[in-house]
């Protein structure tokens, strides 16, 4: 069954950046739960559901998105009572400036907040144009009196401050305009998938532990954590991407063009018999995909390399100008994606894994 626009404006919507992903990690928790045999955590608070097989000697294969979208902390409180910030995840400066935004001050109260930009009556003087703003520059403006007043409401350096958007359709129905597709996407292909698996009863040759990570947009950190706790035979992360078919046509990453064969980012490079896999799987389900080189990274960077080497891979898709309030992404590469990731878990038996690993 094709996906939902009510089901990615549900998860869409929830704000959660890194390090304080607990109402994704709810909503992961409550949607996988009916699923799987057992559901457990990691220290850092990646959430992963595990379903067991009756196969004996069977592998164990991890399949991950990431609970975190991109955010700010609050860094320093001005004494007009505006505040900087740090980033938390990698931003345009140039998109950040007159947008609105929830500062979650202590006790998890919800403040609304805009970014501050310079209207053009001020720039006379200064040629009439505007310079590149620095992060660290950008005023965040929750209308407070003084610094006084917006202690009182409980901010304090620390409290994080995340995008607030609603999610639309395109007037053509076959896109979705959102915030954070990078990474609900991965997060909803979890829960997707496994609804999938348990509805139909579906028994695999292998033991899936299928979940999302903390803090990946901060140094893929949660990965360590989870790929150590479980120790999968194979690891896949399941993460979005900026697609580049608006700024070039040549470039990788065109959306509506299906799933992605990511072969290259700086942290991982794709093995070769995981790429045969992958090719032979998406080939022989009429998986519509495309390649992708990425200059940014996802989990199976850091998995792949944690106890005596972890073959990993990132199923993924593209959206176009992620990282920002307003993200433009496929319909049907979700559903595309999904029907891959399905093929792969059911042909993960003791076999194949053998042929990917090498032993």
């Amino acid at each position: 069954m094709p996906i939902t626009f009510n089901k990615i404006k549900e998860i869409t919507e929830i704000q959660a950046t890194s390090g304080f992903e607990g109402r994704l990690q709810s909503f992961m928790r409550q949607n996988i739960t009916p699923y799987v045999d057992e559901v457990q955590k990691d220290g850092l608070g990646g959430i992963f559901g595990i379903k067991q097989t009756l196969t004996p000697n069977a592998p164990r294969i991890m399949v991950a998105g990431h609970m975190d979208e991109v955010g700010f902390m609050v860094s320093t409180i001005k004494a007009d009572g505006t505040m900087r910030v740090v980033a938390l995840g990698g931003w345009n400066p140039l998109v950040i400036s007159a947008q609105r935004f929830t500062l979650f001050a202590r006790h998890d109260v919800a403040i609304p907040v805009i970014t501050g930009g310079v209207p053009p009556h001020l720039m006379r003087g200064s040629n009439g144009s505007p310079s590149i703003p620095k992060l660290e520059d950008i005023i965040f403006d929750a209308g407070f009196s003084d610094k006084i007043e917006a202690e009182q409401f409980g901010v304090h350096p620390g409290a994080v401050i995340i995008p607030e958007t609603k999610a639309i359709l395109t007037a053509n129905k076959k896109n979705v305009i959102s915030k954070s597709w990078d990474n609900r996407y991965g997060c909803l292909m979890i829960t997707e998938l496994l609804a999938h698996l348990g509805t139909q009863n579906i028994q695999l040759p292998n033991t899936l532990i299928a979940g999302a990570n903390v803090q990946e947009e901060v140094g893929l950190r949660g990965a360590h954590v989870s790929t150590t706790k479980f120790n999968p035979d194979l690891f896949f992360a399941v993460d979005c991407s900026p697609a580049q078919d608006t700024f070039d046509a040549n470039a990788d990453g065109h959306i509506g063009d299906g799933t992605l064969i990511r072969i290259f980012d700086p942290g991982h490079i794709l093995l070769p018999t995981m790429r045969d896999f992958l090719l032979d799987t998406a080939e022989s389900a009429g998986v519509k995909y495309q390649y992708y080189v990425s200059k940014g990274g996802t989990d199976a960077g850091a998995a792949h390399l944690k106890h005596a080497g972890i073959p990993s891979t990132t199923i993924g898709v593209c959206a176009r100008y992620i990282h920002s309030h307003q993200t433009l992404f496929s319909l049907e590469d979700f559903d595309t994606a999904q029907a891959f990731l399905r093929e792969i878990v059911k042909k993960l038996d003791r076999s194949t894994v053998d042929l990917i690993t090498g032993v």
